[in-house]
């Protein structure tokens, strides 16, 4: 069932927000409202001090998450949309984590480490969080430390830029599903020239709110060479999660991803659609336990 923002229907964002309720709770929030052309409260999505504001009086508010302090040039998540992929994989998963624990392996968790925070508020889920960047590691071990979240959630480094899944399991390893929000961009001249398409569309201050340090945004080959990487990888871990999922930007890379999961022996292959207003995207999911 989609609702009219075309957010999962369990997504308590899905009406929008209450931003006089969010200032309420999380006062800095003031100075980043405005008044819209309709005469209603707004924030100004261009300035990304405000969407900061937005999205941490958002985790507030709605999930107990009281310290969130990231560097400015990682990307700040939006909330509706990263707890929709926690809540469609719920739906994946609820046949199993009605039987079980429930324990999510996050690909790439950021210095937000914003899927392990809300899978482990709304579901009560376990997280191992794998991330390269240290620097990014120790940022989101302040946040889990100052949310006393540390019985829920582990970081891992990965050590190897070539790898997804090699070199960082370990032999009692074992997971219900593995989640993931791959690089959309090539390379870093890539990022940086959608970036100046947006300045160009959005205005000459938009080009601030489109931060990211480069293992967020690229990778080589872009996200099809990261999804198939991935894709390879699980075939050589076939045992350690009953599901792999990802994000899916590109519809066309889901095509190629099929045929070669079913040449690598995937079982079941998922689509399941996303949509947060005009933002068309989905979650591919694969199995070779199914």
């Amino acid at each position: 069932m989609k609702t009219k923002s075309g957010l999962h229907p369990s997504n308590i964002h899905r009406n929008g927000y209450d931003l006089e309720g969010l200032i309420r709770d999380y006062p800095s929030l003031q100075e980043y409202t405005l008044k819209n052309k309709y005469g209603n409260l707004s924030v100004d999505f261009s300035d990304p001090k405000a969407v900061r504001a937005l999205n941490t009086a958002l985790l507030k508010k709605h999930y107990g998450i009281v310290d969130w302090v990231f560097p400015e040039e990682n990307l700040c998540p939006p909330i509706p949309g990263r707890v929709d992929y926690i809540h469609h994989l719920n739906d994946l998963i609820k046949d199993i984590s009605a039987e079980k624990e429930v324990t999510i392996l996050d690909i790439g968790t950021g210095a937000t480490c914003i899927y392990p925070l809300l899978g482990a508020k709304v579901y009560d889920w376990n997280f191992l969080a794998i991330d390269i960047e240290l620097d990014s590691l120790d940022y989101a071990q302040d946040i889990i430390d100052d949310n006393d979240l540390d019985a829920k959630i582990t970081l891992r480094q990965q050590f190897d830029e070539q790898n997804i899944l090699n070199d960082i399991l370990e032999a009692d390893d074992s997971f219900t599903a593995a989640m993931c929000n791959p690089p959309f961009y090539a390379s870093a001249e890539e990022a940086r020239g959608a970036n100046r398409r947006k300045t160009r569309n959005l205005g000459t201050n938009a080009v601030r709110n489109f931060s990211g340090n480069s293992n967020e945004l690229w990778y080589p080959g872009g996200e099809k060479a990261f999804l198939h990487n991935y894709l390879y990888q699980s075939s050589l871990h076939k045992e350690v999660c009953v599901w792999f999922t990802s994000l899916v930007s590109k519809k066309e890379n889901v095509e190629s991803l099929e045929k070669s999961a079913a040449k690598l022996g995937v079982t079941s292959f998922k689509v399941i659609p996303m949509q947060q207003g005009n933002k068309v995207t989905r979650i591919v999911a694969w199995s070779f336990q199914k």
